[in-house]
């Protein structure tokens, strides 16, 4: 699904220069050095995208203060607005075929989103419209078949869904996107069993963690400053003799953070208690051409026995080499707070369908219904300033180059 459009960095250096990479001076004196400089720089790939919205949401208010509980970047400021959602720049040399090695990735985001995601300040509220979304060193260790390591921020390795909005079938995320935690700081090993099952392990703190919107995020104020956490995943993918099937993939994956210290805990007048987050889903292909399925479970289990849950059930079509289609229904229950503060059990349903037309090369433009159910009795968590509403529509145009 995702677009981007890449540009090798060959010895002419001109598109490092104008990013301001490399500096016209360096690269005079790497030239009567013999170019030490730009021959490094030669597997380097600049990409990125900007991606802008227009969403519209039945039955709103003028002032475009709506509670929208679950929603991770189609907020309420953005409806009947058009919007720049993000701007991603990522400079990046991958792996070679080297015995050991080694590269480096950056992703720098710009706009609204970047304030979202906030990586600005772990303590504070980051309205710089910048943040770091990725920002790591990437080696491989000849062990076996290849064990590859990220030092530093890195995207988590939980979750159907990805923060990049053209990664996913649906412009708006999920339930279970909002319960998960985003990018780590850490380090995360990956290794290749065999052709069928991988794994991927790995530690991080808090710091740089991201968003912090749901209370079983990495970043929850109920963790200290300093504590780590621990993330695992194995992925079992089909072979190319499974006929039809190959290309499936599932993955189950655990993250678990320790609770802060039992004095802080009285403290905040909470119970000493760890988090974790459990994740399975995968996607597959069917039978009929052009067709595939996925299904994803998030469960976050939080302090004094909160807890929040999600199931995503997504079909996506791709009806011609320009026309794609994706749904995606969901239900998501957890207690007072996962979604939203309202005094009520949390409980909804979610549809969400989405047309996907390629109009111009390298742009996605999709147009995307949506309707969300509150299904707990007598809560109505889409309303605004206590006049409750049990259902939102909205209606988004996305555009993303």
């Amino acid at each position: 699904m995702k677009r981007t459009n890449k540009t090798t960095i060959n010895p002419c250096t001109s598109a490092l220069m104008a990013a301001g990479v490399v500096s016209a001076a360096s690269v005079a004196m790497a030239e009567e050095a013999g170019s030490p400089v730009t021959t490094a720089l030669q597997p380097t790939t600049i990409s990125g995208y900007v991606n802008t919205s227009a969403i519209l949401k039945f039955g709103g208010r003028a002032n475009n203060s709506y509670d929208l509980p679950g929603r991770s970047y189609d907020t309420s400021d953005k409806m009947n607005n058009i919007n720049l959602d993000v701007v991603s720049l990522t400079i990046e040399k991958g792996l070679d075929e080297s015995t050991w090695a080694a590269g480096y990735n950056v992703s720098l985001l710009f706009g609204p989103d970047a304030n979202t995601l906030n990586t600005t300040s772990v303590t504070g509220g980051n309205t710089s419209d910048f943040a770091i979304r990725n920002a790591y060193v990437n080696l491989l260790a000849p062990i076996g078949n290849g064990l590859d390591i990220k030092l530093g921020v890195w995207d988590t390795i939980i979750g159907y869904e990805v923060f990049d909005a053209g990664g996913n079938p649906n412009y708006s995320r999920s339930y279970a996107f909002w319960l998960e935690p985003i990018i780590q700081t850490g380090i995360l090993m990956s290794y290749d069993v065999s052709e069928v099952v991988s794994v991927s392990a790995g530690i991080s703190d808090e710091g740089m963690s991201g968003d912090g919107r749901s209370p079983y995020q990495i970043n929850s104020t109920t963790a200290d400053a300093g504590d780590f956490a621990y993330i695992g995943s194995v992925t079992l993918t089909a072979p190319e003799s499974a006929g039809f099937l190959a290309g499936s993939a599932m993955t189950g994956g655990v993250l678990f953070t320790p609770m802060q210290s039992q004095a802080n805990a009285a403290a905040l007048g909470v119970q000493q208690q760890n988090f974790y987050n459990f994740y399975v889903g995968g996607s597959m292909p069917m039978p009929i051409t052009g067709l595939s399925a996925g299904i994803a479970y998030d469960y976050a289990m939080g302090h004094e026995s909160t807890h929040a849950q999600a199931l995503g059930g997504y079909l996506v079509y791709q009806a011609t080499p320009k026309l794609n289609l994706a749904g995606r229904i969901e239900g998501a229950e957890g207690s007072d707070g996962s979604w939203s503060n309202n005094g009520f059990d949390d409980q909804y349903l979610g549809l969400t369908f989405t047309v996907d037309y390629s109009l111009w090369a390298n742009v996605i433009s999709r147009v995307e219904f949506r309707w969300d159910k509150d299904l707990e009795s007598g809560s109505n968590s889409f309303g605004v300033d206590g006049n409750g509403q049990e259902n939102a529509f909205q209606l988004a145009l996305n555009v993303i180059y």
